[in-house]
């Protein structure tokens, strides 16, 4: 009776050394990617990522995981561009104002006024020619795998509202770190201020800068409304996002796991752009809540002031030829 006991326990002892040898192996067979971010939690751009991730789990049933870092945890977006580069970072998500100091062709997205409306805006980033944009990045390492909306970016300041362009002179305007950006704050007439997104808030608060621009939501969700009381949708630029993955890391993927992440991706894209629609509304009644005054002054005045950036791409085929087929698309 003692050595069936002593059978039985073996047994058991066996058994349980065999499910954890077995998970143990599992483990070891999960591809995990890394994907950081300079955004809130709640915007949504991270809950469409975080979608992204989900699926990718269940479609990979769990041999492919995502883990996401917001709020600029592991860097900023110059700073998580260069670690993908390096391949110390997997995926990240940037606008597309940061990416063209690594994708020159990307420049092109920043320039202010390109699109007519928001009905030609995604027909030109979903059809051949954003497409094109997406991969121009893969020979540095930056490949695109979709577009996310950022909706249009527009002047906010403390002191006075932007009203025509001669209301930007003498005004330091935050910028991101973007060439283009900065050459049309300056033919605005203001002084352009290059500033990492996450010391925004205090440089506002100290005077470093008068203002800055950008869409609704982030306007919101970064509370810069506390600060600025004014804010003038002149909508100048409309600066997609864009999700980006190491080409490194893309070259690693299997054919299966490289369409999972790709479908994936391009789902969550249809999903961020329902629920940007609804944040946008929410953030203009919120800031106006708060105090802030909407403004919606003639954009014309502005448009006009910046065409000389148009004027400086002729010399350049290849990127003036993008603009004008951007620029044809019905």
């Amino acid at each position: 009776m003692k050595q069936c006991n002593n059978i039985a326990i073996f047994l058991i002892f066996f058994l349980v050394f065999s499910l954890l040898l077995a998970g143990c192996k599992t483990d070891r067979r999960v591809m995990v990617i890394k994907l950081g971010h300079g955004l809130d939690p709640t915007h949504p751009v991270h809950l469409a990522m975080e979608l992204m991730a989900d699926r990718v789990a269940e479609r990979s049933q769990g041999r492919l995981r995502i883990d996401i870092y917001p709020s600029e945890q592991l860097g900023s977006e110059r700073e998580c561009l260069e670690l993908l580069q390096i391949g110390s970072l997997d995926m990240t998500k940037v606008s597309c104002s940061a990416l063209e100091g690594f994708v020159p062709a990307m420049s092109i997205l920043s320039l202010p006024y390109l699109f007519r409306d928001k009905e030609h805006r995604f027909k030109a980033l979903e059809g051949e020619v954003g497409q094109k944009l997406l991969l121009a990045g893969e020979k540095y390492w930056l490949r695109g795998l979709c577009y996310y909306d950022a909706g249009s970016r527009s002047f906010y300041t403390k002191d006075k509202p932007v009203l025509c362009p001669s209301d930007l002179e003498g005004i330091k305007v935050r910028t991101q770190e973007s060439p283009t950006s900065m050459r049309m704050v300056t033919a605005l007439g203001g002084s352009p201020t290059p500033i990492a997104w996450g010391e925004l808030y205090s440089a506002l608060q100290q005077g470093v800068v008068d203002g800055a621009e950008n869409n609704p939501p982030s306007f919101h969700l970064s509370r810069h409304y506390e600060v600025c009381k004014f804010y003038s949708l002149d909508e100048h630029t409309a600066v997609p996002d864009v999700l980006i993955v190491s080409t490194k890391v893309w070259q690693s993927l299997s054919s299966e796991f490289k369409s999972i992440l790709q479908e994936a991706a391009e789902e969550s894209a249809i999903y961020q752009k329902k629920l940007w629609k609804k944040a946008t509304q929410r953030a203009l009644e919120e800031v106006q809540a708060h105090g802030v005054k909407i403004y919606y002054p003639d954009k014309g005045l502005f448009a006009d002031k910046v065409n000389s950036l148009y004027k400086e791409y002729e010399n350049q085929p290849e990127i003036n030829r993008i603009i004008q087929q951007i620029k044809a698309v019905r």
